[in-house]
């Protein structure tokens, strides 16, 4: 096989730089000759390029990194292609947030409101961009890292031909502070892991064959320790049975989570939007200068403060513009992360070695309680272009009521996205189960339509 090009749709976004320092690492088993960013802010995609090239200097990189405005020519001729983008920006998700948060809802990027008007903005983009990958290169592979990740994929499963997988680093982040928690090598413990993307649980932890939940469930201390934050009452989680990914603290903890945004006075997007201006401004400055290897420096520093603040303003009321957070490990060796999960699908489906791996894929038969063409976030065994998802059984009584109604749900926003229809749109939020109000759903509806009416003013009755 000749070697590969790879492109990233979304190319100016902020973990773009993340992402190229994993390819660099594995250029030579990826057998790369190179990647290609697109993004509709041209000048956001040359500054993340910047930055790639004097990594690619440091590093001794072996492929070509090119920037284009124009997505035909970057995803031909591509083995796969990468979907990172966020229609609107930060701006849009801070404006998310804020609106939820003046509802009397807790405010959050991909889940409850904040996720139902990303879903609404973004799914047209990205049917239009897979219109451009069926024509001109329908057998790529298309992974999605495009928030919210799960439903995104479902849409792109739905209404296209595309070979789709589904990405996020929260489960391999969860299992690894499981297995840091336990004191074993990451290789030696295996989770048994359902669920939808954002919204999942681990059942059982096997370390060399000998399942060690019980063990794990009644140790206060460790079950704490498997959080970026104090977010769940050990009580709770022994009262489960299942260790639940942090994202679910929106769902168990929404109240208290809610009272911190509003004792911060901002939302975790409100907050990476200030962030983010302040780190273009100085990226834009030292490029500018021929500073490439102090801006990397600068960009490094802005990931940890990212990284080290991570739900610390939900769990614990902690700016991460004010508050001193603790020392994060450097972003671009840490073992989990964004750029890690996707390294490791692309090293799965190109490489001679199954691996098993957490995506979000068709159902068909992996989880009983949901329709076959559901996709769901589920252990795979991925090798040789094959991915086959591994049947987990039904859900537990527990929380089978809240991933039916999700589920419900991303089947409701997704119809409403597609047919821009505000009906369907209204009734996906009565059928969120953060949402639950008719009456409410239609403010929301009404809000979203006066402050982004750019998105959401073609929305038909």
């Amino acid at each position: 096989m000749s070697p590969r090009k790879l492109a990233i749709i979304g190319g100016g976004g902020i973990r773009t730089p993340l992402l190229l320092y994993g390819l660099l690492e594995r250029q030579t088993s990826l057998d790369l000759r190179e990647v290609a960013l697109y993004d509709v802010q041209r000048e956001r995609a040359e500054l993340m390029a910047a930055l790639g090239r004097e990594m690619l200097r440091q590093w001794d990189g072996t492929f070509a990194l090119t920037v284009t405005d124009d997505l035909a020519e970057a995803v031909a001729d591509t083995a796969a292609i990468i979907t990172s983008i966020r229609v609107g920006g930060l701006r849009a998700r801070a404006r998310d947030e804020r609106i939820a948060i003046e509802h009397g809802l807790v405010g959050q990027e991909t889940t409850g409101v904040g996720g139902w008007a990303m879903a609404l903005r973004t799914i047209p983009v990205v049917l239009e961009h897979a219109r451009v990958i069926e024509r001109v290169n329908p057998e790529a592979w298309v992974l999605v890292f495009t928030n919210p990740a799960g439903v995104i994929t479902q849409a792109l499963m739905t209404h296209t031909r595309l070979r789709v997988l589904g990405i996020c680093d929260t489960p391999s982040e969860l299992f690894s502070r499981i297995a840091r928690t336990l004191g074993e090598p990451r290789e030696h413990v295996v989770c048994d892991y359902f669920g939808l993307n954002h919204l999942g649980w681990v059942r059982a932890v096997f370390v060399r064959g000998r399942d060690e939940m019980a063990r794990l469930l009644h140790d206060d201390e460790k079950l704490r320790r498997l959080y970026p934050a104090d977010l769940f009452d050990p009580e709770l989680i022994r009262a489960l049975g299942l260790i639940p990914t942090e994202y679910l603290f929106f769902y168990y903890g929404h109240t208290r989570a809610l009272a911190n945004q509003k004792h911060v006075g901002a939302s975790r997007g409100e907050e990476l939007e200030r962030l983010n201006e302040a780190l273009l401004r100085d990226l834009a400055r030292e490029i500018a200068a021929g500073r490439a290897k102090e801006a990397l420096a600068t960009y490094r520093a802005y990931l940890q403060r990212r990284s080290a603040s991570y739900l610390r303003l939900e769990g614990h009321a902690e700016s991460a513009l004010y508050v001193e957070l603790p020392a994060a490990e450097d972003p671009f060796t840490a073992a989990t992360g964004y750029h890690r999960v996707a390294l490791e699908v692309l090293t799965a489906l190109w490489g001679a070695e199954s691996r098993r791996l957490v995506l979000n894929v068709r159902n068909r038969d992996a989880i009983a309680d949901l329709e076959p063409d559901d996709v769901v976030e589920v252990p795979c065994v991925v090798a040789h272009e094959d991915v086959h998802p591994l049947a987990v059984g039904r859900v537990p009584d527990a929380v089978r009521g809240l991933v039916l109604s999700v589920k419900a749900y991303e089947r409701l926003v997704i119809r409403a996205a597609v047919e821009r229809s505000a009906q369907w749109a209204q009734l996906a939020l009565l059928v969120h189960p953060l949402i639950g109000e008719w009456e409410l759903a239609g403010q929301l509806l009404a809000a979203f339509r006066r402050q982004d009416p750019d998105h959401f003013g073609d929305l038909a009755p």
